[in-house]
């Protein structure tokens, strides 16, 4: 998977001619249209010989190949009166021109597709044939372009639903901390000034996250960080941070806030429970993906009812990288362990 840089310009739209023949390449097309080509072919030659192989091979050039791109670009978008008409008559100059005039023309005899009632049917190839793959195509076409939109759509309802849960974090840790600055306002100026500083921080990169569709590691290690400064400042004993960080994964694209949602919800039901111990951090390269530990105190109770802080993170990775990324919370005796993996992508 690639991260697409915001504000990229989309790939230039591919002329109808190619984009029509690589429709038809497509073995699912491809395997029926050699099959009936190769039957005409070989009771052309077995007909009328070398020469009259040629002209076979150009009519069978024109079902498969010309009527399609004709129809496309006559009379799919509109297909009205006057189109039809205009693509049944680009076709009865084709196939009356290959099978009729050429074969006079080059004084051949008769053969198996140039005789005049073969040659009608040549004609009702062409249109059909033009006809069915070319709507064929088309509607291939138009089933992409709604899928890629309702994919579109369905990351702008992510984005949606993510915005509201990135800029509240938790509101009882913003709720916790806002009522701490105000007490360290009477106590403690210095602190209530490092405290207000962190959080305003932190949210102007919450603001930067909801617009990215991708950023570096480092960024999100920076919210991670004052995130436990933030939980640090209102009990500097109760916990301690160990991180683990391979310096060759920070540059690496994540999907932002991601793991900061990890990251919090280890402290909320860590330190911010009144579990006292060690939250730790590991983040290791590995060929074709990074792997994140975050272990925090405080016994892992299973999925509680009604969250929706970890089904989120699911869903966000899911999106973001096509279901291949791995996400799983166990317990280890009095401690709470999630594992992350996520594919490596190129920026």
């Amino acid at each position: 998977m690639t991260a697409r840089a915001a504000g990229r310009p989309e790939p230039l739209e591919e002329p109808l001619a190619i984009a029509t023949l690589r429709a038809l390449a497509a073995p699912r097309r491809l395997v029926p249209i050699l099959v009936m080509t190769v039957t005409l072919l070989v009771a052309q030659a077995r007909s009328g010989g070398s020469a009259s192989l040629a002209v076979g091979v150009a009519l069978c050039a024109s079902f498969t190949l010309l009527a399609p791109v004709s129809w496309r670009a006559i009379a799919a978008d509109r297909p009205t009166l006057l189109r039809v008409l205009a693509y049944a008559a680009l076709g009865a100059i084709v196939v009356f021109g290959i099978g009729g005039v050429i074969p006079r023309w080059l004084r051949l005899g008769p053969s198996f597709l140039t005789v005049p009632a073969n040659l009608v049917s040549s004609l009702a190839l062409y249109w059909v044939g033009g006809w069915g793959l070319g709507r064929d195509i088309d509607l291939e076409v138009r089933l992409v372009a709604q899928r890629e939109r309702a994919e579109r759509l369905e990351r702008e309802a992510e984005r949606a639903q993510l915005l509201a849960l990135r800029a509240h974090l938790d509101p009882h840790f913003l709720f916790n901390t806002l009522n701490a600055i105000a007490e360290w306002c009477r106590v403690d100026g210095a602190v209530a000034e490092e405290a207000v500083l962190r959080l305003a921080s932190m949210l102007r990169a919450i603001l930067a996250g909801v617009r990215a569709e991708w950023w570096p590691l480092e960024q999100e290690l920076a919210l991670v960080r004052t995130l436990f400064e933030l939980f640090r400042l209102r009990d500097p004993t109760r916990f301690t941070v160990v991180m683990e960080l391979d310096p060759d994964a920070a540059p690496l694209p994540v999907p932002p806030l991601v793991l900061l949602l990890l990251a919090e919800n280890a402290m909320k039901h860590g330190p911010g429970a009144g579990h006292e111990g060690e939250v730790r951090l590991v983040i290791r390269r590995v060929p074709g993906a990074l792997r994140i530990t975050l272990s925090n105190p405080g016994a892992y109770a299973g999925p509680r009812a009604g969250s929706d802080g970890l089904p989120t993170v699911q869903r966000r990775l899911a999106l973001a990288y096509d279901e291949r990324a791995r996400l799983s919370i166990r317990g280890e005796d009095d401690r709470t362990r999630v594992d992350l993996e996520l594919p490596e992508v190129t920026s």
